[in-house]
């Protein structure tokens, strides 16, 4: 089946439920805001995305320095980007490049670790360490907004499920730390997202509703009868029930509302990776569309799993590398760093397009554009081989959050660690060479201008007010 993405119908986005979906901007209201009348709010969105493997880390002495280096040259409004970031160059005005900035709990893990403490800040660690987890940033922000919209979050990856831990194929996790499941099935989010459930869902709802009562109530008297120690594993089993209550009566709210409509014939929804760039395009298009129609305003999408494993390798062949990871380890060999240069600059085309595309549309009955409104993370927990400091970040969107772009924040400076790995000691084994920012001093920034009501998140030890 395919699906053109640009020509929705707004006029049948109707309003459900009490809950206003997307409504198109009507020239009575425009003129009612002329005439002093509150004007809309417009909506705050946030949207995460990881990259795994690190990128390219040439030292400056080497000649490949100024052509394939991740990071840009320069400082503040002065800075070039390389050919690996030549394709966010039409959107350089949108967005702020990060360095210097890392989880102080993951610095000296191995890098292919950490794609689970990402948006979490949490001590996942490695080796025999015992795994746990925290709230990711996504959904401390969809705990506050998720109520607005159908669906509280849509979380994606190329290559779906929650893997393993430390080898995570999602990046959203609850408030307990356990992983959210991601979706990598174009026509799956798709159908989610847009096409109507079975006449039958009102009498699945009332019989879950009825079975997580009976449920509850088994388990507090079961619980007067249990250990301490019991009682926490029911305790933490009892929260999950909740949750699941919770969605039960978020899913009668919604029940009746009318599902956007989307009408076209460009979308092809039975990608695989085995069409990589198409694939990763549709993934970066789906976003795009539950945004606009304001079926979400949280979402993530996991690119691809640390070290190799998983069909998300193969978005190499994208650009005529067999996998993703190989490239990597072969930054030593003739043509190193240009080959995973390319691959970089692969994803940059495709996150640049996604980025234009959203700057292109108007904010459905709001003000300014969708990016405008929408505030992106774009980032690896890795930045040279296997090292996870000074982790490669672009924070893009939400200038009308008061974020201000067109910047590269260097705080790593010429003192970063980098070359190719030589097959001795790693990176992440070396002392560093300087003090990274807590990143989660950016996230606590981010959760503020989207108007959550802290000025904390994790472990940071202050805001970012330079963005």
């Amino acid at each position: 089946m395919a699906r053109n993405l640009n020509t929705l119908d707004r006029r049948r986005f109707l309003r459900g439920s009490g809950v206003a979906l997307t409504l198109p901007m009507f020239a009575s209201l425009a003129q009612n805001v002329a005439r002093g009348a509150d004007a809309v709010e417009n909506p705050k969105r946030l949207g995460c995305f990881y990259f795994p493997d690190g990128v390219p880390m040439p030292l400056p002495e080497d000649p490949a320095y100024q052509e394939w280096a991740w990071f840009p040259h320069g400082n503040g409004k002065e800075f070039t980007f390389s050919k690996c970031m030549e394709p966010l160059e039409a959107v350089k005005s949108d967005l702020t490049v990060l360095s210097g900035f890392s989880h102080p709990k993951s610095r000296s893990v191995h890098g292919h670790n950490n794609a689970d403490q990402f948006l979490t800040a949490a001590l996942t660690g490695g080796g025999d360490r015992e795994y746990t987890n925290t709230i990711s940033l996504d959904q401390v922000y969809a705990k506050h907004v998720g109520d607005k919209t159908r669906f509280a979050s849509l979380v994606m990856s190329t290559d779906g499920g929650t893997g393993t831990a430390r080898g995570t194929h999602t990046i959203s996790f609850d408030e307990q730390g356990r992983p959210i499941p991601a979706e990598h099935r174009p026509k799956q989010i798709f159908d989610q997202l847009f096409v109507k459930t079975d006449v039958d869902s009102t009498r699945r709802l009332a019989l879950t509703r009825s079975a997580l009562d009976e449920m509850l109530d088994d388990a507090q008297r079961l619980r007067r009868t249990l250990s301490s120690d019991d009682q926490r594993g029911l305790d933490e089993y009892l929260d999950s029930v909740r949750e699941a209550e919770i969605k039960v009566e978020k899913a009668k709210r919604w029940l009746g509302a009318p599902l956007p409509s989307v009408d076209g014939n460009q979308l092809n929804l039975e990608l695989s990776t085995d069409e990589p760039r198409e694939y990763l395009q549709t993934m970066f298009d789906l976003i795009y569309l539950a945004f606009r129609t304001d079926s979400t305003r949280v979402a993530t999408y996991q690119i691809g799993r640390e070290n190799g494993v998983g069909r998300s390798d193969h978005l190499a062949r994208a650009v005529g590398f067999n996998t993703a990871h190989q490239l990597s380890h072969e930054t030593k060999n003739p043509d190193g760093w240009k080959n995973f240069g390319i691959y970089c600059r692969f994803l940059n085309e495709e996150y640049g397009r996604f980025l234009a595309k959203l700057r292109s549309t108007p904010e459905p009955g709001g003000t300014g554009n969708l990016l405008d409104n929408t505030l992106l993370l774009f980032g690896s927990a890795s930045s040279a081989f296997h090292l996870s400091r000074n982790y490669p970040l672009i924070l893009a969107g939400g200038q009308h959050m008061g974020f201000k772009h067109g910047q590269y924040i260097n705080h790593a400076g010429m003192n970063f660690q980098g070359g190719p790995w030589m097959g001795e000691g790693e990176p992440w084994q070396d002392e560093a060479k300087g003090e990274d920012v807590p990143l989660s001093n950016l996230y606590a920034t981010m959760l503020q201008r989207l108007g959550v009501p802290t000025d904390s998140f994790a472990d940071n030890t202050g805001l970012v007010e330079a963005v």
